[in-house]
Formats: C-alpha cells, sequence, structure tokens
C-alpha cells in the first residue's frame, strides 16, 4: 500500500512540480517513447547479459514482494514455534526412533501437515528436516550443528538477495544509459544544425529527456524497488534463524518450552508473540500430536 503511496507522489511531486513553474509536458510526451525504447532496453538487455536464468527469473518473481512484503505473518512465527516443540518434545520424551517417520516423510507427518503453510516453504522444511537428521546420527555438539545450520542460512540467503543485487546493478546503470540515449540526441541535432532555433531547441530538449529518464528511473523506481526487495529477503531470512535458535537451543539440553522461548526472542518485533500468547499457543495444541 505504501509502495503504492509512494509511486503516485513520486510522479506528483515531479512532474507536478515542473507544470506549476511553467514546464510543458508536450516535449517530454513527445521523446519519451524513442528514449524509453533506448533506455530500457539497454537496461533489459545489460540484465540478461549480467545474470543468470535462475536470477532473471527470481527478479520476476520478486516484484510481488515490493507490494505484498514478506510472506510471513504473525501467525505464521507462531506456527513455527509450535511445529518446533512438537519435534522436540518428541525427541525429548520419544528419543529419536519416534521423530524418524517425520523427518523422513515430512508430507506424510501428523506434525508437519499441521502447518501447511509451513509445509509449503520446501527450504525451511528441509532444513528442519535435514538438521534433526543430523542429530539422529550422534552429531549432538551444539557448536558443530549451529555452524553447519549457519553456513546452509548463508548460502541460502545469498541466493535469495541475487534478484536484488542484479535489479540494484540495473539502477546504478540507468543514469550512463540515460546519458547514452541523450549522446544520440545530440548527435541526432548535429546532424539537423542548418534547422532553426526552434528545432534545435525541440531537438536538444528531446536530447535531455533521455537524461532525465535515466536518473529519474533510478533514483525514484528501479533503486528503490531493489531496496524493498532486499529488505523483504532479509526479513524473511528472520524465519529460518528461528529454526536454528530452538534447534541450537534444544542440543545444548534445554526444555522444549525453554528451547521455544529462545527462538521467540529472534522474531521481529513487530511481528512477536507476547509470552503469554505463545504458552496459550502451545497448550492448545492436541494431546495426539
Amino acid at each position: 500500500m505504501f509502495q503504492i503511496i509512494g509511486i503516485v507522489l513520486l510522479f506528483g511531486a515531479v512532474f507536478g512540480s515542473y507544470i506549476a513553474f511553467g514546464g510543458k509536458m508536450d516535449p517530454i510526451i513527445h521523446a519519451a517513447p524513442h528514449e524509453l525504447i533506448a533506455i530500457g532496453g539497454a537496461a533489459i538487455a545489460a540484465t540478461l547479459i549480467g545474470n543468470s536464468l535462475t536470477t532473471l527469473k527470481g527478479i520476476a518473481g520478486s516484484f510481488g514482494k515490493v507490494f505484498s512484503g514478506p510472506k510471513w505473518k504473525g501467525t505464521d512465527y507462531k506456527d513455527l514455534l509450535s511445529l518446533l516443540f512438537l519435534l522436540t518434545k518428541t525427541m525429548k520424551s520419544k528419543g529419536v526412533i519416534a521423530l524418524e517417520s517425520h523427518i523422513e516423510k515430512p508430507a506424510e507427518s501428523t506434525i508437519f501437515n499441521r502447518f501447511p503453510r509451513i509445509m509449503k516453504d520446501h527450504f525451511a522444511v528441509d532444513f528442519i528436516c535435514d538438521t534433526l537428521r543430523m542429530m539422529t546420527m550422534n552429531l549432538e555438539d551444539p557448536h558443530q550443528v549451529e555452524d553447519a545450520m549457519e553456513k546452509q542460512l548463508e548460502k541460502h540467503h545469498h541466493e535469495a538477495l541475487e534478484p536484488s543485487h542484479a535489479l540494484q546493478n540495473m539502477a546504478d546503470a540507468l543514469p550512463a544509459l540515460g546519458i547514452v540515449a541523450a549522446v544520440l540526441g545530440v548527435i541526432k541535432t548535429m546532424a539537423s544544425i542548418t534547422e532553426p532555433p526552434e528545432v534545435l531547441g525541440a531537438l536538444i530538449g528531446g536530447a535531455l529527456v533521455g537524461t532525465f529518464l535515466g536518473v529519474f528511473m533510478a533514483y525514484g523506481l528501479v533503486g528503490p524497488f531493489a531496496s524493498r526487495m532486499g529488505a523483504v529477503v532479509n526479513e524473511e531470512g528472520s524465519f529460518y534463524k528461528i529454526i536454528q535458535a530452538v534447534l541450537v537451543a534444544h542440543l545444548h539440553g534445554n526444555a522444549a518450552q525453554i528451547s521455544v522461548e529462545i527462538g521467540r526472542g529472534h522474531i521481529p518485533t513487530p511481528l512477536q508473540p507476547t509470552f503469554l500468547e505463545m504458552e496459550e499457543a502451545l497448550n492448545n495444541i492436541p494431546a495426539d500430536s
């Protein structure tokens, strides 16, 4: 919502002030289509040259996040802590054997299937299952497990940030590409040097529109989009950090409720449930879980 308001305000402030102080939109409207083709086409071509197919797909798939924000909501964090509570409690009270069926086939697990939104995130499910599987193979050193989890998180986070980095590179290139378009406009103007001043003025004005559009798109649209994408990825990364915190706390010998409380402290403040809310959520889990 705020992103839409920001875009409307951006265009209103820039073009509104231009018109208010006597500017005419005709030169911009006339020059914009071919300048946008040159600048936008070059920016897209450079992005295609400099990135893998996976990153390009990630850019397309991440645009929705600019407006929708992080996919994890407050209830998802409570669900995650409830899931980890059930898994660590089962491991502690019933032993490793009782947990194996859940982590080997999570799609068939009665524990995992209580939380369908988490089940849709393949990395979260694999991250939990792989870590618990290491524990069942007698890797019980908390520091080794934490280090292994940290490396997995770093890799996943690095890959998730690549689309925003690629978009930021596009933003960085746009002012220079605007200058390229402007130089072409100047070349066109010089080829018409014998024309009267009013014609030359229109040609020069059209050339300057290229510089304007390059800077405007870079700092007004594409750069903020890239920044927002990166911020969303960073916030979503907190979800996976909670998994690490709870499972490492469990390895240190803490009770399931203590491990969950340690994980609760890692939840972003605006989404963090209170101690009482979390206690109520855990108490409402059916006994046959």
